[in-house]
């Protein structure tokens, strides 16, 4: 008799726990039920900016829920990708970064308020950016050899913009410095926006441009030297790889992608992901993708997570070996 009320918790207990596995999938089979954003933690008119633009509105009409876009910059992209991985894991708040986030600034900050490896979730690459060493028309060169040799013949006269220490195009700025074995001055700026615009106004000599600069390049008010990329660019294909000139194995290519809050679903991270490659394969976005000199990059959250891993061993032994440090 003075076991029934201990049994019937028991049941109830039990009771519960199978409705809440029932209502657990039929939450993520109910999401999106509002609005999504995403943070993107470089300035606006920069390449994270624009990718995540381009996305943006085929992605909120197979949803069917608005996609609104928030700009958070600051240290790095650090200041966007906390306030993604202190948010809600709902799937309601998701962060759109270049890889640096990830694979470089656990290398540049010797404190970080969170740990992207924990605090965030793949959900989707959407892009692989390469970057087009680019310099003012006023300058003597127009090649790579010639360049090089010019440089080294005005060591630390010449300066280059990058989006900041420890972007993608600083470590390719000073990839290029290590290999050929030349000095010149880094310029940081609050995104790759502000530096081209110094560029295009002779304020500094020459950039490792993430592809916004490829409209002022085709008109002429700037000149294309060559990709730092393993493979020529399908737009520029006349264009040599610093691999070509001379510069064997460059390679300063970064991943523009999709991060979520760690814990969010997993059934909410697979439609997503699911939702992200279909829009890329759509030939708009695959075309303004291109446009910034890029290549659409569709493929598991495990695939790019890979590639992070790779691109942070060998942009931490770059960071080492020029011993750089975040602003």
């Amino acid at each position: 008799m003075f076991h029934r009320p201990a049994a019937l918790s028991w049941r109830r207990c039990l009771l519960g726990l199978a409705v809440a596995a029932l209502l657990a999938p039929a939450h993520a089979n109910n999401w999106p039920a509002k609005p999504i954003k995403v943070i993107v933690n470089f300035p606006a008119g920069g390449a994270a900016d624009q990718i995540a633009r381009a996305i943006s509105q085929p992605l909120q009409e197979s949803l069917k829920q608005p996609v609104v876009i928030e700009n958070r910059t600051g240290a790095n992209g650090n200041v966007g990708g906390e306030a993604v991985a202190r948010a809600p894991a709902d799937g309601y708040t998701l962060l759109m970064s270049s890889g640096g986030m990830v694979s470089v600034n656990p290398h540049l900050y010797t404190r970080m308020s969170f740990d992207p490896a924990k605090d965030l979730v793949p959900v989707a690459a959407a892009a692989r950016v390469l970057v087009f060493l680019v310099t003012r028309p006023s300058l003597p060169p127009t090649n790579v050899g010639e360049f090089i040799s010019y440089v080294k013949a005005n060591p630390g006269k010449l300066s280059y913009g990058s989006p900041g220490s420890g972007s993608s195009p600083h470590l390719a700025g000073e990839m290029f410095k290590t290999q050929a074995s030349l000095f010149a001055l880094h310029v940081p700026y609050r995104g790759a926006a502000p530096a081209l615009q110094d560029l295009l106004a002779g304020q500094i000599d020459y950039a490792f441009d993430p592809g916004i600069a490829l409209t002022q390049v085709r008109a002429g008010k700037l000149r294309l030297l060559a990709v730092g990329s393993p493979r020529r660019s399908p737009l520029f294909p006349d264009v040599p790889t610093l691999d070509e000139a001379g510069l064997r194995g460059f390679d300063a290519d970064t991943v523009f992608s999709f991060y979520a809050p760690a814990g969010t679903p997993p059934e909410v991270v697979t439609q997503l992901n699911a939702q992200i490659n279909r829009t890329l394969a759509l030939p708009a976005v695959q075309e303004r993708i291109a446009s910034l000199g890029g290549e659409a990059q569709p493929g598991s959250p495990a695939a790019f997570q890979q590639r992070a891993a790779a691109d942070s061993q060998r942009f931490g032994a770059l960071i080492r070996e020029r011993r750089i440090v975040a602003d």
